[in-house]
């Protein structure tokens, strides 16, 4: 039988550490790294259920893809009763996953010191910024995570240090806490075979189509209990009337909870560009120099060049504001660059960005161009085949050849080889860029 036993959680100081153990079938998956986290606040007085739970909320889902069953001698029973609601959401979602049982020797509710204080999962993008926006009398917390987008190894650490410092510049400037949190989760897992074997079935990548609203969210345990936080957003990415297989839906965040502290999935009532709307409001009534940062290809601010930089600006315009003025360069002549770019399939799309191309068409249908330049990118944009724009920018067939012979590889071979591979690609594709 499939199996995943969590064989040891310890909290020392600041450091979580937890040693799991797995049947032969689903080693591949894993790496030989013990998981660990690190917060910065003390989490030694944390009761084990809750310790259990960052653990479980990375593991969990590769069990369901295979069908597994996973151990614990002790979990939150609140917690425990939400992942139950997670796993059928996400079953749901995604044909390829099987489901399997949480097995734990003890279920335990202890209640915290309930402070009644709220915490934000925060980047400083549009989605983060504009739940800020919206929830900004609860003070909340702004927390951001290493250990996804910015991986916790030494190559990272510059990004990381970049993220620091624009988050706490934020924080101090509107009189609210910051909380960090690194992880290894996915080191932890052996990422590239999770992407090997499941890439084909979604969208994304495996943390982005599945495991990042449960696993987030459920890095944040210890600390929010730690804190006696009540309340913990997390921006929306998508809105109402996007069905795309996605790990960060109200139907996975809004399950997420542990003792004394409920989990809640922020802004799917507003599509992106309203989100923008929603920031461009705030800009003119109290921050007209806010800076937003959401570029694919730095930390310290934004390229100006990437597609989701395009986007964002192009936004920004929309909602009546000049882009540069948030962080992003921008004028007339960037909009035959755009076209350029999406017609020469110089960008990857997905699902994902042909609907939010087709949010910024609906607002370009309402607008009146302020430019020659403006107006023959919105009449471009209007005639466009978007579905088409996406499927030219299909990933190359040698990404698809390797992830499909990695099905048949021995693991540790595979995990070595593809981090190397992907690193070259990646300096590549900088350099073509910078050109």
């Amino acid at each position: 039988m499939s199996s995943i036993v969590i064989d040891r959680v310890s909290a020392d100081g600041t450091t979580l550490e937890c040693d799991v153990r797995t049947s032969a079938d689903l080693e591949r998956f894993f790496t030989d790294e013990s998981f660990r986290t690190e917060y910065d606040v003390p989490i030694d007085d944390v009761p084990e259920g809750i310790l259990a739970i960052p653990v479980l909320a990375q593991v969990c889902p590769v069990a369901w893809a295979n069908g597994a069953d996973v151990y614990v001698d002790e979990v939150d029973e609140t917690f425990a009763a939400g992942l139950e609601e997670v796993k059928a959401s996400l079953c749901s979602m995604h044909d390829f996953l099987e489901g399997g049982t949480l097995y734990a020797k003890e279920t335990t509710a202890v209640e915290p010191d309930a402070s009644g204080e709220s915490g934000l999962l925060f980047t400083g993008g549009v989605d983060s910024t504009c739940s800020y926006v919206r929830n900004r009398d609860a003070e909340p917390t702004l927390i951001s995570i290493r250990g996804w987008t910015i991986s916790p190894t030494s190559d990272d650490d510059e990004n990381w240090a970049a993220l620091r410092d624009r988050v706490t510049a934020f924080a101090d400037g509107h009189g609210l806490e910051t909380a960090f949190v690194e992880s290894n989760m996915l080191s932890f897992l052996a990422h590239p075979m999770l992407l090997a074997h499941y890439k084909r079935y979604v969208d994304g990548a495996w943390y982005s189509s599945v495991g990042h609203g449960l696993g987030l969210l459920g890095l944040c345990a210890p600390m929010a209990y730690a804190r006696g936080m009540e309340d913990l957003y997390v921006a929306a990415t998508h809105w109402e009337g996007i069905d795309l297989e996605w790990g960060s839906r109200p139907d996975v965040d809004d399950h997420v909870r542990w003792t004394g502290t409920l989990c809640r999935h922020d802004s799917y009532d507003l599509t992106r560009q309203e989100r923008v709307d929603a920031i461009a409001d705030y800009v003119r009534e109290e921050e007209p120099n806010l800076q937003l940062q959401t570029c694919n290809d730095r930390m310290d601010g934004n390229c100006g060049e990437c597609e989701k930089c395009y986007r964002t600006a192009v936004g920004l315009r929309l909602s009546g504001l000049d882009p540069t003025d948030h962080g992003y360069p921008f004028d007339d002549e960037d909009y035959s660059e755009i076209r350029a770019a999406l017609e020469e399939g110089r960008w990857v799309l997905g699902q994902d960005e042909k609907y939010m191309w087709e949010d910024i068409r609906g607002r370009t249908q309402e607008t009146e161009p302020t430019s020659p330049a403006e107006a023959a990118f919105f009449e471009w944009l209007d005639g466009v085949d978007l579905d088409e724009l996406v499927a030219e920018s299909e990933p190359p067939l040698s990404h698809r050849l390797l992830r499909a012979g990695a099905r048949n590889t021995p693991a540790s071979v595979y995990n070595a080889v593809y981090p190397a591979w992907t690193t070259a690609k990646s300096g590549l594709r900088r350099v073509r860029s910078d050109r």
